[in-house]
């Protein structure tokens, strides 16, 4: 077994358990990528068995502490059995969704695996050297745990560029049809785990998204505004929650076919929804001039900040949409309003958004703080998991 030694003080981190070790914490030691390499302090103690990623700034990512533990095949059964009993606790499937994330990294133990299931096909994302070493047992021991036959790749992520690894898609295990339709709530969804958004759909969104129609309907809000609609989870709940009449804005024509395919397929009047194949911040400036206000917005934008390094950029880039859209809500309406940068922490964003409304003049009530949901979680060891973070905010009534 190859060896990691570490420089005297960089130690901490593990010992908390954190799972990263970084490049310049290493005195010496190499291994081949995604290699099981022994992690030890300055004097030679034991700190953790991980997986090596030579060609990226974290070396090393943690598969356990427990210096008596293996790292074989076994082990992916255990955690993975591990990851799957702690979603049944939480009976998020299938009361909630036939949608849920069964593999969360780090927070489930496996560091750079992505494990998403929607009906009877899983969607899984191998970002990490040594999540790709042990592929093949990794897929059989979900089709083993879960009893499903189907696993589709989504390593198509540019994280496997930092990895030294090129993308990857396709079937592991099984074939057929890509397109899934999934129940969320009450509602009916169409994925493809082939070509939607990250593995498929934003599942991390689900609890959010009935939020929203909850509070459209306890506040009996009528017009609404989905930024960045994607395919329109957000306008089906819109609908649910008794708006009259949705605006769904992105920059994907096939993803706003797929808006009004949704609207239709959950049995609401297609004429209720328009959709604008646009830029939002163009859009949302062309509707300032127009005179135009809305009862509800959503603002659920890409990553501006993919790490910390970006942060500035992107408060700049979070706080004009966020300025705009509290210009264009109508007194006494809601703005749901989201981050998914890891680079912007939660109490950054609220300034950010707090800027924005004193630059736009106005002021409101934070009456929900939104994050993603409970199968996406974040362990008290790893807050770097904590990604997807929001807000919901009741404009003043004057």
């Amino acid at each position: 077994m190859k060896s990691i030694r570490l420089h005297e003080g960089k130690e901490r981190s593990l010992l908390r358990r954190h799972p990263w070790v970084f490049e310049g914490s290493i005195a010496r030691g190499r291994a081949d990528p995604g290699e099981t390499v022994r992690v030890e302090a300055h004097d030679g103690r034991f700190l953790a068995w991980g997986a090596c990623s030579p060609s990226s700034s974290i070396r090393v990512r943690a598969w356990s502490f427990d210096e008596a533990e293996r790292i074989d095949h076994a082990f992916f059964k255990r955690r993975i059995a591990r990851a799957l009993a702690l979603r049944q606790r939480l009976a998020i499937h299938p009361q909630a969704s036939t949608g849920v994330r069964l593999v969360h990294g780090e927070a489930d133990g496996l560091p750079g695996l992505i494990v998403d299931r929607y009906g009877d096909v899983l969607s899984a994302q191998f970002l990490s050297a040594g999540s790709e070493r042990w592929k093949a047992a990794i897929a059989d021991a979900l089709l083993g745990a879960t009893g499903l036959a189907r696993l589709y790749e989504r390593s198509d992520s540019g994280v496997r560029e930092l990895e030294g690894l090129p993308a990857a898609t396709g079937w592991l295990r099984g074939d057929g049809a890509t397109e899934v339709e999934i129940t969320e709530h009450d509602w009916r969804l169409a994925v493809d785990v082939a070509s939607g958004h990250k593995t498929g759909f934003y599942l991390d969104q689900r609890d959010n998204r009935l939020h929203f129609a909850r509070w459209l309907r306890r506040l009996g809000l009528n017009t609404v505004l989905n930024c960045y609609c994607y395919t329109g989870g957000f306008t089906v709940a819109a609908l649910a929650g008794g708006a009259g009449h949705v605006t769904s804005v992105d920059s994907s024509a096939p993803a706003l076919a797929r808006v009004l395919q949704h609207v239709a397929r959950n049995g609401f009047d297609v004429a209720t929804c328009e959709v604008a194949d646009a830029d939002v911040n163009a859009y949302l400036r062309e509707a300032l001039k127009a005179g135009r206000s809305f009862d509800a917005i959503v603002l659920d934008p890409p990553k501006f900040a993919p790490t910390a390094a970006h942060a500035e950029r992107a408060a700049r880039a979070y706080k004009d949409i966020n300025r705009l859209a509290l210009k264009l809500l109508a007194p006494g309406g809601l703005l749901f309003t989201f981050s998914c940068s890891g680079g912007v922490g939660a109490e950054l964003f609220h300034k950010i958004v707090a800027g924005a409304a004193v630059d736009a003049g106005v002021d409101g009530a934070i009456v929900q703080r939104l994050e993603g949901a409970p199968d996406h979680p974040t362990t008290l060891v790893f807050p770097e998991g904590e990604y997807l973070k929001g807000l919901a905010i009741l404009k003043s009534a004057a």
